[in-house]
């Protein structure tokens, strides 16, 4: 027999492939299970390149192994022959991976697959080792050639199982993959080197393949070569896949929390964290179809606060946001699971309770009203607040939700008028007011279209007997049915329904086109004064459509001077400050509208890019010496001196608080003994009558 031995380098490399080969099978059975959940097509892709790579790691190990092969002989080895064992050796990869990444790998289907890959791989090596086309043929030991098959189906199913447990990216899955490797890629060269250990060349043997087929030589640096890129490239693949499908996943997940805050933002109210409108009318459409479906009832209430306006103007808008917070906790708290507690803004709450029967809706208000009737606890302060509650049941009181918002809202009302802290079921009688309601917001929209609103002028005079400083505009709408309409009786419904915006944008322009008009008749020493409510001080546009109604007229800035009231400049106050200072920043003069009747900080106060105070009328209406509002009015003054501000007070009728205004040392008055509200040719008027009467 022919003596053989074997190249060390040669040996030690196909070892490294084996391993090499076997922790790219692993890391490849992971992705295929991965992406079969997701994508079928790109499992089948990763299947046949997990194939191809790990047969060609074995075959690779194989024939390294076989050209570390030394007989003292010429050897070659025959090219088809030896791509028949790489096909085989891609077949028995393939079948693998496929079997790994079935859903369950039971016992049976184990021992079945690893006798069938066992056998392939037991083909591919004597299919190689045929490749030689020895002459005399290869003598194999019987007992040796048995092991060497059974090695390889122990090694096929240790491999199958390993593959199979550590397929999943958990934790330490890499290390241990490493180890698995080592143990896989033992038992393939242990396989490998008892099966050439089983061959026998007798003496005078003769290698056919040696001037016919491919020589040795290149071909180990050849394939260790291919391999290895193959076997990097694969791996490559797989770890960046990987990394990429961690950080899809990642950002998948971080789009679906931002998701979940975008919803919770637009269907819950900030404040609280209730349901909002948006959020109460999608249950609202819900409640209504159930009910529909099952003959059954439900009851939408409208709730209001009484008393927390108090607080809120008393103790600031702090503690009537923490009260809100309580409020919307213990109605919550009250309800059950299945019933929604929402708020539509303000303190105006609604509940929507599932019923049994209609009358159990008595039973709901009460504890609401009594819950709320409740002290609340907040920074140190017992607060009290009461419930005005109206109640719409379906479908005795609507059968759509238009129809149940409006008449729950008009039950809240009458509960309100009728003295508060309790509530009313809807009665018929009731839809008189909510459709008025209706009416007034429609007419004020076509009031918006027809132009039907005008604006009258109240002078400003400095004091002591001081001319003309110039006039605040005041809005009037000329109601084809009820004649002169004042602000006071619908300035809150345009609030409520968001024509506020439009309305004092038309205000803003025609106050600045008759101040544009004045300024060309010469009286450049006048400022116009023009009111902001809280909704158009709160609007996102206002900095430009100040901006562009200046610009519009080609007013000096200087000229207009925006009223603010101090409860809104003192809420959510950065907010404010930053608001007015951009104002400012215009050129535009800022007044302090009703200073008095809010809740003010000093610290706060003295920051804001305020030009003038305003004292508000009630402490004017009952002025007198030595009266409570009297010192008010003083230290009012006494205040905007400190802080360099110019002093306005209004309602000013008779001479007496004429006289005592001036004594404290207001600068300017407003009111109707020095002028009443007029149309800009009367106010031209008197002005030139009082400018003769002072010459």
């Amino acid at each position: 027999m022919l003596s053989a031995t074997y190249d060390t380098a040669l040996v030690v490399v196909s070892l490294l492939v084996a391993i090499l080969a076997s922790y790219t099978a692993l890391d490849m059975a992971e992705r295929i299970n991965t992406t079969s959940t997701q994508h079928s097509t790109a499992a089948r892709l990763w299947l046949a390149g997990g194939a191809v790579a790990m047969g060609v790691g074995i075959w690779a190990m194989h024939f390294i192994g076989m050209l570390a092969f030394r007989l003292p002989i010429a050897l070659g080895y025959d090219a088809w022959i030896t791509g028949l064992s790489l096909i085989i050796a891609v077949a028995v990869s393939g079948y693998a991976l496929w079997i790994v990444t079935q859903p369950d790998l039971p016992l049976r289907r184990l021992l079945s697959s690893a006798v069938l890959m066992g056998i392939g791989i037991a083909g591919m090596h004597y299919t190689g080792m045929a490749a030689m086309r020895m002459r005399p043929g290869i003598d194999y030991d019987l007992v040796l050639f048995l092991a060497s098959v059974a090695i390889a189906i122990a090694a096929s199913a240790a491999a199958l199982w390993i593959a199979f447990s550590l397929r999943k990216n958990t934790p330490y899955v890499k290390a241990a993959r490493a180890g698995a490797s080592v143990v896989m890629g033992v038992a393939i060269v242990g396989m490998h080197y008892t099966g050439m250990a089983a061959a026998n060349f007798r003496d005078g043997a003769i290698c056919m393949a040696a001037s016919e087929g491919v020589g040795p030589g290149w071909l180990a640096v050849l394939i260790i070569v291919v391999t290895l890129a193959v076997l990097t490239i694969a791996l490559l693949t797989s770890v960046l896949d990987a990394r990429l499908e961690s950080r899809t996943a990642k950002l998948a997940r971080s789009l679906a929390e931002a998701n979940e805050e975008l919803t919770q933002m637009v269907l819950h109210d900030q404040l609280t964290k209730l349901p909002n409108r948006t959020l109460l009318e999608d249950r609202l459409n819900q409640a209504i179809n159930k009910a529909a479906r099952s003959a059954g009832h439900f009851a939408l209430m409208f709730m209001d606060l009484d008393g927390f306006k108090a607080i809120n103007d008393t103790l600031g808008h702090h503690i009537g946001d923490r009260l809100l917070m309580e409020v919307g906790r213990r109605l919550s708290n009250a309800m059950r699971a299945h019933d929604t507690v929402a708020r539509l803004g303000g303190d105006e709450f609604v509940i929507l309770v599932e019923l049994g029967k209609a009358e159990d809706a008595m039973a709901v208000a009460e504890k609401v009203v009594e819950v709320v009737n409740l002290p609340f606890m907040v920074d140190d302060h017992e607060l009290r607040v009461s419930a005005s509650v109206g109640i719409a049941i379906y479908p005795e009181d609507g059968s759509t939700r238009h129809d149940l918002v409006i008449n729950a809202d008009a039950a809240m009302y009458h509960t309100k008028r009728s003295g508060r802290n309790g509530y009313n079921f809807f009665e018929p009688s009731m839809n008189a007011n909510a459709h008025n309601q209706l009416q007034w917001l429609q007419d004020l929209r076509v009031a918006l279209e027809r132009r039907q609103f005008r604006l009258v002028y109240q002078p400003k005079f400095s004091l002591p007997d001081g001319p003309v400083l110039g006039a605040e505009a005041l809005l009037r709408w000329q109601h084809p049915l009820h004649g002169v309409v004042g602000p006071d009786e619908f300035i809150g419904l345009a609030e409520r329904s968001g024509l506020i915006i439009p309305i004092g944008a038309w205000v803003l322009d025609e106050a600045c086109r008759q101040m544009r008009e004045w300024l060309n008749l010469g009286h450049t020493d006048w400022k116009m004064s023009v009111n902001l409510s809280a909704v158009q001080f709160a609007d996102p546009h206002l900095l430009d459509t100040v901006r562009s109604t200046l610009e519009r007229h080609q007013l000096p800035p200087q000229c207009l001077t925006l009223e603010v009231t101090e409860s809104t400049a003192m809420h959510d106050t950065q907010a404010s400050l930053q608001t007015l200072q951009q104002i400012a920043d215009l050129g535009v003069e800022i007044s302090i509208d009703d200073f008095g009747t809010g809740y003010s900080s000093l610290l706060y106060l003295k920051r804001l890019p305020a030009n003038e105070l305003k004292i508000d009328r009630g402490f004017v209406r009952d002025l007198s010496d030595g009266s409570e509002d009297a010192a008010i009015v003083s230290a009012i003054v006494a205040l905007g001196r400190t802080l360099n501000l110019r002093i306005v007070a209004e309602g000013v009728e008779t001479e007496k608080q004429q006289q005592f205004l001036a004594s404290v040392g207001c600068d300017a008055l407003q009111g109707f003994l020095l002028g009443r509200p007029m149309t800009p040719e009367l106010f031209l008027q008197a002005v030139r009558a009082q400018h003769k009467s002072a010459a």
